[in-house]
Formats: C-alpha cells, sequence, structure tokens
C-alpha cells in the first residue's frame, strides 16, 4: 500500500520560513521522480517545485528564488524548504511523484501566510 505522509505546515508570518516533509512508502523512491504540489482555496493544484532520482531540481518561476526542493532516498523523504514566504504562498502543500499519480495523493499539509 503506497502512503505519502506530509507535514511541517503552520501558520507563519511573511518573510518566514517552513521546511516541509513528506515520507513515503509502497514506492521504489530511490527511483521515481518526486514533485511538490500547492492547492490555494478556489484554483487548481500545481506544481511547485520537483526532484529527480538522480537530485535535478527544477522549480515553478515564482518559486525558484525562494523554494528549495530536496530527498533523502535514504529515509524515502522528499523535502521543501520555503523562504520568504508570502500571503499568496497560503495553500495546502501536497508530494506526489512526477507527474503525479491518482491514488496517491494524501492529506496534505496547510501552509497559511499571514500576519
Amino acid at each position: 500500500q503506497v502512503q505519502l505522509v506530509e507535514s511541517g505546515g503552520g501558520l507563519v508570518q511573511p518573510g518566514g520560513t517552513l521546511r516541509l516533509s513528506c515520507v513515503t512508502s509502497g514506492i521504489i523512491f530511490r527511483l521515481t521522480p518526486m514533485g511538490w504540489y500547492r492547492q490555494a482555496p478556489g484554483k487548481q493544484r500545481d506544481l511547485v517545485a520537483s526532484v529527480t532520482p538522480d537530485g535535478t531540481t527544477n522549480y515553478a518561476d515564482s518559486m525558484k528564488e525562494r523554494f528549495a526542493i530536496s530527498r533523502d532516498n535514504t529515509k524515502n523523504t522528499v523535502y521543501l524548504q520555503m523562504n520568504s514566504l508570502k500571503p499568496e504562498d497560503t495553500a495546502v502543500y501536497y508530494c506526489n511523484t512526477n507527474p503525479w499519480t491518482l491514488d496517491y495523493w494524501g492529506q496534505g499539509t496547510q501552509v497559511t501566510v499571514s500576519s
């Protein structure tokens, strides 16, 4: 059974930082391209950042200067370091494969950026 469990979200002030984690099980993580996605209220779910099995990263244009995706293949975990957070970053953040797999969506972790 595949499980992707996100954590690390919360309420943070503008300019703050958060580090999200996604622990996976049931997939061959070391061979799987992974991504972080986010969905704000009333908007579609979009890819924020992705990382290949060998660590090559890619970002949506508005995130590449502030976010950093990484992975630890020994822990089957993918991370998203988020710096200089803005109110428009408020969303539920999810991890999944890249491209995403329908049955792998988890509950996500809520990130709220507000003063």
